[in-house]
C-alpha cells in the first residue's frame, strides 16, 4: 500500500514537473479516492502535492507542515457562513479580480465551487445591490436557501417582482422577472448573470431574447458584471462582453472516470434496462439518470417500478402516501418513491422538485433521479453516478457542450472523489464551445436607438427606426416610447407585440367583450380566451379547446384539491403530468400574453370596461392566491398552505400580506408551535422542517 502511494506521488510530480498540471491534479484526486476508500491520512507527501496542484481545500491540517498550515489559512475567506472557507487556487484568483473591480466572464467545470467566489464577494465588498439572474425558478430558490441563511439580517432577499427593494439589496431573478425589475431600481454593484451562455440562440431558442435583453437593460445600470458558464471554450466577440475578461478555467476538483457501455448494448433494450438495474444494485449510492425526454422517464420508470423492490424505508412510505392522497395514487412517482427512486423535470410544481432534491441529499432519502435536462439547469446537485440514457434533449440530439454538463454532474468535494459516468447510448461528437452571442431582432422594438447606437449596426438601427414608426401610427409616438421606457411589455418578441396591436386598431370588434374575463361566470370567458390564446398557436401543449377548459377548471385551484380538479378534467383527456404542465403554461407563458393585451388595449381600445388586470393577476398565481403561489417557491405546497390557512394561523388570501410579512410571521410562530397547532401528516413535518431551513438565519 504505502509503495503504491508513494509511487503514485512519484508519476504525479513527473506530471507537475512536466507542467502536465490538469493530468497531475486528476491523478492526485484519484489518489485522495483511494485514501478515502482505505480511511487513510494524508502523509506530509500527499498535502504537499495537494498544495501544488492548487487544490488547497483539501490540505489535512492534522498531517501538513507549517508551510502548508499557513497556506490553508490564508486562502480562508468569509462566505457569510459559521466560519471561513479555504478556497483553492482559481477560486481565489477570480475573488481577487472582482475585488479588483474588473468584468469577468468566466467558464468554469460543474465541480468548481462558483458559489463560494460570490458568498465571499458580498461579505468582503458589501456592495449595496446585487442582481444575480438565474435561469430557472427551482434554481432561484435554490440561490436565496443559501444567501437567505447568511446575509439576510443585513440585505433583503428579493426573489418576486413585486417586492419593493431596502437599503441594500439582493436581488435573484429569471430573467423575466428581473426585467419587470428594472424601472425599481437605479443603480447596481454587480450584476450577475449564471448560465450566460442561453444568450445565445444556439443553446436557448425560447428564452435567449429575454436574456439578452435584461443584459442589455440592467446592464445599462451595473457598475460590475461578472458572468457564469460551464464549458465555454472560446468566447466569440459581441456587444454584451466587449469589455469583460473571459477566463476559461479548467480545473477540475473531482475527477470523472468514462464507462461507454454502449458499445456492447448495441440499441439493445433489453440488454440497456438490465445494464440500469445492474448499475443501480451493484452500490448504495447516489444516481442521477438522465433520460433526454417525457417519453424516456416514463420507460425507464416502467423498468424500475418492474424490477426495483419496496424500500423498508419509513420516511419514503411517508412521501409515497402523502404524494398518492395528494396527487394521485397510480401517478409512477407515488410508487417510484417507495423504491428510491424521484423524478425530476421541469413540469413538476416547484415544491415538489425540491422536496425531492432535498431528499437525494439524505444518506437515508432518494437513491436516484431520472431526469430532463432540468436537473443541469434547474438545481446543483450532484451524484457518485450519473447514467446517460439517451443521447437526446426532447426531440434533437445532445450536444457535446449539454453532454458535458450532464457529466458535470458526477462527484463532488470531499463526497465523491470520483464521479463515475455511465455512456448508455453512442455520445455526440466533440467539439470545442464557441459562445456566439447574436442580436435577436425578436427585441429591437423594446431597444432605444440612441441610448444603444454603441451595440446596434446600421441596419438594426433601420429596423428600430421603421419598428417605431409602424407602431407610433397605432399608438403615437409619446406613448409608445412611455412604453417602451417603463419596459411595459412582457413578451420579448416585438413582431407579436405588433401583431396584437395592429389586431386591435384594424379590427376592434374581434375584441368587444374583453372585460368579460372579469366575470365569475366563467362560460363568459370563451371567445376572449380563444381570440388571446390564437395569437400564437400550437404554444400551449394541447389544442384550445383543451386549454380553454383547462383555464376555467383551474379557477376552482385553491377550492379544490388536485385529485378532485384532475377529476373535472377527466372528459378532457388530461392527467397529472399535463396538468402540470398546463399549469405552467398558464401562469407562465399565457399571463404574459394576458398583460401585454391589456396594457395594449389600454392605449388602443380605452375602455375601461376591457380592463383585465384583475384576471391576468389571477392567472399569474395560477388562480392561487399570490402568497400561496410564492410559498410554493420557497418550498411549502399549496396543501399545507391550505392547512394552515383552514386553522386561521395566517390568512394567506389577505392582499395586504407581502411575502417577506408572510415569512416573519412563520419566523415568530417558530416550526414546532406550527406543528402542534394543525393537524400534519407524517410526512408534511418533513416538509416544514424542510421549509424553515430556508428561512432561518445562520448564527454568526
Amino acid at each position: 500500500m504505502e509503495e503504491f502511494i508513494f509511487q503514485t506521488c512519484q508519476n504525479i510530480n513527473e506530471l507537475l514537473q512536466e507542467k502536465r498540471d490538469n493530468t497531475a491534479r486528476e491523478e492526485l484526486i484519484k489518489l485522495l479516492d483511494y485514501h478515502n476508500t482505505n480511511q487513510l491520512e494524508y502523509n506530509p507527501l500527499i498535502n504537499h502535492l495537494i498544495r501544488e496542484t492548487g487544490l488547497f481545500p483539501y490540505l489535512s491540517e492534522k498531517t501538513s507542515s507549517w508551510e502548508e498550515r499557513f497556506i490553508y489559512d490564508i486562502f480562508k475567506v468569509n462566505v457569510g457562513a459559521e466560519s471561513p472557507v479555504t478556497l483553492h487556487r482559481e477560486q481565489s484568483l477570480l475573488l481577487k479580480k472582482l475585488l479588483d473591480g474588473q468584468n469577468l466572464a468566466i467558464s468554469a467545470p460543474t465541480s468548481f465551487g462558483k458559489s463560494f467566489v460570490i458568498d465571499a464577494f458580498i461579505e468582503i465588498r458589501k456592495p449595496a445591490n446585487v442582481m444575480i439572474i438565474v435561469p430557472t425558478i427551482a434554481l432561484t430558490d435554490e440561490t436565496r436557501r443559501r444567501l437567505y441563511r447568511k446575509f439576510s439580517r443585513e440585505y433583503k432577499i428579493i426573489t418576486t417582482a413585486d417586492v419593493e427593494p431596502s437599503e441594500k439589496n439582493i436581488f435573484i431573478f429569471p430573467q423575466e422577472r428581473a426585467l419587470n425589475y428594472l424601472n425599481k431600481i437605479d443603480s447596481i454593484d454587480i450584476m450577475i448573470v449564471d448560465e450566460f451562455y442561453k444568450a445565445s440562440y444556439k443553446f436557448d431558442k425560447e428564452r435567449s431574447p429575454s436574456l439578452v435583453k435584461a443584459i442589455i437593460k440592467l446592464g445599462d445600470k451595473a457598475k460590475q458584471r461578472y458572468f457564469l458558464a460551464p464549458n465555454i471554450t472560446k468566447l466569440e466577440d459581441n456587444p454584451f462582453t466587449k469589455d469583460m475578461e473571459f477566463l476559461h478555467l479548467d480545473f477540475n476538483t473531482v475527477y470523472l472516470e468514462k464507462y461507454e457501455l454502449y458499445r456492447d448494448i448495441n440499441k439493445d433494450n433489453q440488454k440497456k434496462a438490465d445494464v440500469l438495474l445492474k448499475i443501480l444494485s451493484s452500490k448504495k449510492t447516489k444516481s442521477l439518470i438522465y433520460a433526454g425526454t417525457y417519453s424516456n422517464i416514463d420507460s425507464i420508470s416502467t423498468i424500475l417500478l418492474a424490477n426495483l423492490p419496496e424500500q423498508n424505508n419509513q420516511l419514503l412510505q411517508q412521501f409515497s402516501e402523502w404524494l398518492g392522497k395528494n396527487y394521485d395514487y397510480n401517478w409512477s412517482l407515488t410508487n417510484l418513491v417507495k423504491r428510491g427512486v424521484g423524478i425530476h423535470n421541469g413540469r413538476l410544481h416547484r415544491s415538489l422538485s425540491q422536496i425531492q432534491v432535498k431528499l437525494f441529499e439524505e444518506t437515508e432519502g432518494i437513491d436516484s433521479i431520472i431526469s430532463t435536462s432540468s436537473i443541469i439547469e434547474g438545481v446543483n446537485t450532484s451524484a457518485e453516478n450519473v447514467v446517460i440514457w439517451m443521447n437526446k434533449n426532447g426531440s434533437s440530439g445532445l450536444n457535446d457542450f449539454t453532454y458535458r454538463n450532464i457529466m458535470g454532474r458526477g462527484g463532488r468535494m470531499f463526497k465523491h472523489f470520483i464521479g463515475r459516468i455511465y455512456i448508455l447510448d453512442k455520445p455526440p461528437a466533440t467539439e470545442q464551445t464557441q459562445l456566439n452571442i447574436d442580436f435577436p431582432d425578436e427585441i429591437l422594438g423594446d431597444l432605444n436607438e440612441k441610448t444603444h447606437n454603441k451595440i446596434l449596426t446600421k441596419d438594426q438601427v433601420a429596423k428600430i427606426v421603421y419598428y417605431q414608426e409602424e407602431m407610433s401610427e397605432v399608438l403615437g409616438n409619446a406613448v409608445f416610447n412611455r412604453l417602451k421606457e417603463e419596459s411595459a411589455f412582457q413578451s420579448s418578441n416585438a413582431e407579436l407585440i405588433k401583431k396584437i396591436a395592429f389586431d386591435m386598431f384594424r379590427t376592434p370588434e374581434n375584441w368587444n367583450g374583453l372585460g368579460f374575463l372579469n366575470s365569475t361566470n366563467r362560460s363568459q370567458w370563451d371567445r376572449s380566451l380563444y381570440t388571446i390564446i390564437n395569437l400564437q398557436p400550437g404554444n400551449w401543449e394541447t389544442k384550445s379547446s383543451s386549454f380553454v377548459a383547462f383555464i376555467k377548471t383551474l379557477r376552482d385551484n385553491w377550492y379544490k384539491s388536485i385529485p378532485e380538479l384532475l377529476k373535472d378534467l377527466e372528459p378532457y383527456d388530461i392527467g397529472l403530468d399535463q396538468f402540470f404542465q398546463l399549469e405552467r403554461n398558464v401562469s407562465f407563458k399565457f399571463a404574459a400574453l394576458l398583460k401585454d393585451v391589456n396594457t395594449l388595449q389600454k392605449e388602443i381600445l380605452k375602455d375601461k370596461g376591457y380592463d383585465i388586470s384583475r384576471f391576468a393577476n389571477h392567472v399569474s398565481h395560477a388562480f392561487l392566491p399570490p402568497i400561496v403561489y410564492q410559498l410554493e417557491e420557497y418550498g411549502l405546497p399549496r396543501i399545507l398552505s391550505k392547512k394552515i390557512h383552514v386553522a386561521k394561523l395566517i390568512d394567506l388570501t389577505n392582499k395586504e400580506l407581502t411575502i417577506h410579512g408572510v415569512i416573519e410571521y412563520f419566523n415568530n410562530m417558530g416550526s414546532k408551535y406550527l406543528k402542534s397547532a394543525v393537524n400534519f401528516e407524517p410526512f408534511e413535518h418533513y416538509i416544514l422542517d424542510y421549509f424553515y431551513e430556508g428561512i432561518r438565519l445562520v448564527e454568526r
